[in-house]
């Protein structure tokens, strides 16, 4: 069955319920590699309970709907799907726990010809349960290889971000573990090809991959450590085109520009001078 633009874009999503507590917070950072330094007292502020914070790049995986492109209803030639783009615009501080209610919805398909495929791209509400109050927007951009000649939207998505033409103004490394993978998942992603040797090796990889919403909030780590002082509330949002993946176990060096309200940044393997991440984008409150 192939897709229907016109229906999933009607598509109606049930809205995710999300309770997490602190010990989730704390998990989610240790994902993303905090605490590889556990005297540094800015990593403790996401890792130790007195006063806990919640990293920014957290709102990425609150009340997240799942893979739902493998429905089987959508038409989607979904083992073709791949991430391409996700960002984020905080309108409160995330709070280390509560209960949040996620509200997904299809914002556009564009059409890039039968051989190209097709781009989707969806949004995310995330708001407190209690209060009704907007947290975050999260939005996700989808390359449906497998899935052009549709017919869509006319346009085409937001353009890249770009990158400044000089030398960086900071350049952090940062080392990732052999289990990153292994415990990011703990965090809601548990697609077997960052887990599943067998899984990795049928996509094409030597191993299992690093998720690549873990990397995105190893970039969020970066700037925080390199250019914000690990203040949280510095971070309004955030946004990123993911070009590669990182193997478990690689070190990320991404470098930084910040120029008045804006950290561009851009990341790569140390190891296999590959970039992972590409038109990175911090807004800053």
């Amino acid at each position: 069955m192939p897709i229907d633009p016109d229906a999933l874009l009607a598509r109606q999503f049930t809205p995710q319920r999300h309770a997490y507590t602190a010990r989730d917070s704390i998990i989610y950072a240790l994902g993303v590699g905090l605490g590889e330094d556990p005297l540094d007292l800015g990593q403790l502020r996401y890792l130790y309970e007195p006063d806990l914070q919640a990293l920014p790049s957290m709102a990425n995986v609150l009340g997240y709907p799942g893979f739902w492109a493998r429905d089987v209803d959508t038409g989607i030639d979904w083992r073709r799907v791949v991430h391409a783009e996700q960002s984020f615009l905080l309108h409160r501080a995330i709070p280390a726990q509560g209960v949040v209610v996620g509200h997904t919805r299809v914002t556009g398909i564009y059409d890039k010809g039968a051989e190209k495929g097709a781009l989707l791209c969806q949004e995310r509400t995330i708001t407190d349960e209690a209060t009704g109050e907007t947290l975050a927007t999260v939005s996700q951009l989808s390359m449906l290889r497998g899935d052009g000649g549709r017919g869509g939207m006319a346009g085409s998505p937001p353009a890249p971000h770009k990158l400044p033409d000089r030398a960086a103004d900071a350049v952090c490394d940062l080392p990732t573990l052999a289990q990153a993978a292994l415990i990011y998942r703990l965090s809601g992603d548990l697609n077997p090809l960052h887990v599943d040797p067998t899984v990795a090796a049928g996509a094409g990889f030597s191993r299992p991959i690093l998720h690549g919403m873990c990397t995105m909030g190893i970039a969020c780590h970066a700037a925080l450590k390199s250019v914000l002082d690990y203040d949280p509330a510095a971070v309004r949002g955030m946004r990123c085109r993911f070009t590669a993946p990182v193997l478990p176990g690689e070190t990320v060096r991404t470098e930084l520009w910040r120029d008045g309200a804006v950290v561009s940044f851009r990341s790569r393997v140390v190891e296999r001078d590959v970039i992972v991440l590409n038109a990175g984008r911090i807004d800053l409150a």
